[in-house]
């Protein structure tokens, strides 16, 4: 089994990419969006973490976390993340041999895209790909279209204009 290196530093900021296992047509995240959002307060309560930006798609998302000053384990969050949205909705999907034999569902790619905030910069780079990500996937013509992301909230702090990405003027 491929063993892979996972760095934990306290008080990081890290942009995640978390897939389903079956994204062609596949519409979950945003079909079950409440008990997404059920799973990220357990989680939140237990192990805490800031959720700087995110994006909900309908078979991905991408967010950015950052994490307290005295425990960087990102792991552990999108396990306890991951295994509490699974339990919280009906089987049926379609399961491998290989989950299977490991007694795991066929909901999530088994692997994340974690990447670690080196600097402003690369934030608000960052932030730009979560806000326009809808956009990209021809899911809405205008970024704030899009109900299931956190652009709304840097609208109304100020940090994004309502039109922000909307080549019309």
């Amino acid at each position: 089994m491929t063993e892979y290196r996972r760095f934990y530093i306290p008080k990081a900021m890290w942009f995640f990419t978390v897939n389903l296992a079956e994204r062609k047509n596949n519409h979950l995240l945003i079909d079950k969006i409440d008990e997404l959002r059920n799973a990220f307060r357990y989680v939140k309560q237990r192990k805490p973490f800031h959720i700087d930006a995110i994006v909900i798609l309908p078979d991905h998302l991408h967010c950015i976390w950052t994490l307290p000053p005295d425990d960087g384990n990102f792991s552990v969050r999108w396990n306890m993340l991951k295994g509490r949205f699974s339990r919280s909705i009906d089987h049926g999907e379609r399961i491998s041999k290989s989950r299977q034999k490991r007694r795991e569902r066929g909901i999530w790619q088994r692997r994340l895209w974690a990447h670690l905030i080196e600097d402003q910069n690369d934030y608000n780079k960052h932030v730009d790909y979560i806000h326009w990500n809808p956009v990209k996937h021809g899911h809405v013509k205008n970024v704030i279209d899009w109900p299931y992301s956190s652009f709304r909230r840097y609208v109304e702090q100020g940090i994004y204009e309502p039109r922000w990405g909307n080549d019309e003027k």
